[in-house]
């Protein structure tokens, strides 16, 4: 039978064998096994999960596993799967062996960087199976610590202002959520006066409208700040631009799907009428995070902070699906969360290497890399087609999904609010088709640019890692929409339910 606790356990103790590691080459090897065994892990899971559901076995969610951890207030170890959490279990996986080959030649405090990128992906696992509300609580915090501790020490720029604000931001997030959980437990009865952290035993209680109106926003909001929740989406631009390189790829990559996952999870499942009721802001803040962060991207000349204000651009399509309330635009808000990590988590990758061999992130610096590194180059430009999203890539597919979701909504509000977001397709294949143009095409700018040296094997193996996984969904999208589709129809009956007692 398949064991989820091994997704926790196995990052985990591979940390720790890094810490008893005696040099770099050790530490990078055992770094890399482990992520390798976390990737061959999860697609088994997959595997399970798909021949379970041949099978018929139509349970909400699979492989559960329950132990109690506190009885006084009946907390649980609780934890199991959908369709939507191994979406997510995958693109985990995916970034963690991709941001470790990334990190190949890191030779300042080399154990110490690998342990933190490992206790990342320890907190990510464990968020996406929990079921216990304190527990998905619990594994939320142990991903904060390790981004303002990547940041602080090996970034670059402003690293301790970004590390200081992208912590007290997340701080900020997680203690709305905090309130929010609690007020949950503290509003569900399953009997004698007994509350639960339970997420699937909250979603069918009946909890009132004004209790779901105050804890909504909290909920969402606490959520929406991990996924750059316009306007609480200014710490994401300067933590991604002094962020290392793997670091980044985690940040944009897992961490930012924590929120988006949290919102559509936890706050618009276990309180569809707040959901309803709140849905005309939730759709207002995502369509201007998508118009501002596309216009702000126009601005920017350095190629982190044009990757970092697209992401806020791009996340805002995330929210803008959950907030349609129609199926189609959820299941467009999941798939642009798959799709969103792969390419930013490529888009960083490929800026990092650039980096490394130029030492300049501006664009006005750069040109005719596609000469001298074409590998390198390439992989730019195929990050950049997919964040613009060209038919053929994960970008598309999933920008397209939210779209449609989205018209499907009767109300004229909606409809101009598609419109817009539709429109910003327009801005966003502006600044990727100048930066690209400008960044890897045209004439080499510097002599000393002659010299560079292509990618690596390892950088080539982790670019081609997310380079397929991105057009797998582009090109065949089925496979995932299969995946997601049914748990996503269990979400919308929750939503339809609280509509109709409302």
């Amino acid at each position: 039978m398949t064991n989820l606790t091994l997704l926790i356990v196995i990052p985990l103790l591979t940390a720790l064998a890094v810490l008893f590691c005696s040099d770099a080459k050790q530490i990078r090897w055992t770094a890399f096994l482990g992520s390798i065994i976390q990737l061959v892990y999860s697609s088994a899971i997959l595997y399970s999960y798909t021949m379970e559901r041949i099978a018929g076995n139509t349970s909400q969610m699979l492989f559960e596993s329950r132990h109690t951890w506190y009885r006084a207030l009946n907390i649980e170890y609780y934890v199991g799967v959908d369709g939507i959490s191994i979406a997510m279990i995958l693109l985990t996986a995916l970034v963690v062996v991709s941001g470790i080959l990334i990190s190949w030649k890191m030779e300042i405090l080399t154990k110490e960087f690998f342990f933190l990128l490992l206790l990342l992906s320890v907190g990510a696992y464990g968020f996406f199976i929990s079921l216990d509300l304190f527990t998905l609580f619990f594994f939320l915090e142990i991903a904060v610590i390790p981004k303002f501790l990547l940041i602080g020490i090996w970034g670059s720029g402003k690293k301790e202002y970004s590390a200081m604000k992208l912590a007290l931001m997340l701080m900020a997030g997680s203690a709305l959520v905090l309130v929010g959980i609690l007020a949950t437990y503290f509003n569900t009865d399953i009997g004698g006066g007994v509350h639960t952290f339970d997420i699937l035993k909250i979603a069918h209680q009946p909890i009132s409208i004004n209790v779901q109106q105050f804890v909504f926003p909290l909920l969402f909001v606490g959520f929406g700040v991990f996924t750059a929740l316009f306007p609480f989406h200014t710490w994401a631009p300067d933590g991604h631009s002094s962020a290392p390189t793997a670091a980044s790829m985690f940040l944009a990559g897992i961490s930012m799907k924590l929120g988006g996952y949290g919102c559509l999870r936890v706050a618009t499942y276990l309180m569809p009428e707040a959901a309803q009721h709140y849905s005309w802001i939730i759709v207002l803040l995502a369509t201007i995070a998508i118009i501002y962060g596309a216009f702000a991207t126009l601005m920017q000349k350095d190629l982190k902070y044009i990757n970092a204000y697209s992401s806020v651009s791009h996340c805002g399509f995330v929210l803008l699906g959950i907030g349609m309330l129609t199926k189609t635009a959820i299941i467009g808000a999941v798939m642009q969360m798959v799709s969103h990590g792969l390419m930013t988590a490529l888009f960083f990758g490929a800026i990092g290497m650039i980096y490394e061999r130029t030492h300049t992130r501006q664009v006005e610096q750069l040109g005719g890399l596609l000469k001298v590194i074409p590998f390198l180059g390439v992989v730019y430009v195929i990050a950049g087609l997919c964040s613009l999203g060209l038919p053929g890539f994960s970008g598309f597919v999933a920008e397209m999904t939210v779209f449609i979701g989205s018209w499907q909504h009767p109300g004229m509000f909606n409809r101009i609010a598609t419109l817009l977001a539709c429109a910003s397709i327009v801005v966003t294949a502006v600044y990727i088709l100048r930066a690209a143009g400008k960044a890897v095409m045209g004439p080499i700018t510097d002599e000393h640019y002659l010299q560079l040296k292509d990618a690596t094997w390892n950088e080539k193996l982790a670019s081609v890692l997310l380079i397929m996984a991105i057009l797998s969904i582009g090109i065949a999208p089925f496979w995932f929409t299969d995946l997601i589709s049914a748990d996503t129809q269990l979400i919308m009956e929750n939503i339809v339910r609280g509509i109709t007692n409302k």
